[in-house]
This record gives C-alpha cells, structure tokens and sequence, in this order.
C-alpha cells in the first residue's frame, strides 16, 4: 500500500492541518494533527484515524499500526520530536 493513499484517505475522511505517514509492507506510524483533536478523548483521537482507514485493516493491507495525534498548538511544540522523514 503507497503511503500517498493513505495520506489521502485520511485528508479526505478528516479535517486534518497536516497528515505524515512512514512505514513499509503492512506497518505504518502515522502523525495526524487537527484541531478538531482538542475536544475529543485519547481514544477517540486514534478511533478518528483509525476508521477510515478500517477496510485496510480488514483486508490486511495494513497491519500494525502506530498513530500520534497533535492539535495545531500542540504540534507546533512536539514536532521537533516527531520530525516526519
């Protein structure tokens, strides 16, 4: 699976300010950053992202999965520990 088609899922299904996928085969980190984060939950951060992305999930195209999520303010801060290659 193209780390671009996954980018575009999740720009098409979410409100994102910035969206920064690596990895290789079936494995993937993903950085999603969105101000619509700062009302929900940890665990509702991670059900955002990872329902679109659900039906990859499924079929096995993707298989583990490693998701951070930031506010805009937020990343703004953590980014130079995140610093998407």
């Amino acid at each position: 699976m193209e780390l671009s088609e996954i980018e575009k899922i999740l720009k098409d299904a979410l409100d994102l300010h910035e969206v920064h996928v690596k990895g290789e085969g079936s494995h993937f980190n993903i950085i999603a950053v969105s101000d619509a984060f700062n009302e929900m939950s940890r665990v509702k951060r991670q059900q955002a992202v990872y329902a679109p992305l659900a039906d990859k999930i499924a079929d096995g195209s993707m298989h583990a999965i490693t998701i951070k999520t930031f506010s805009v303010k937020d990343w703004e801060r953590e980014r130079q520990f995140n610093i998407p290659q």
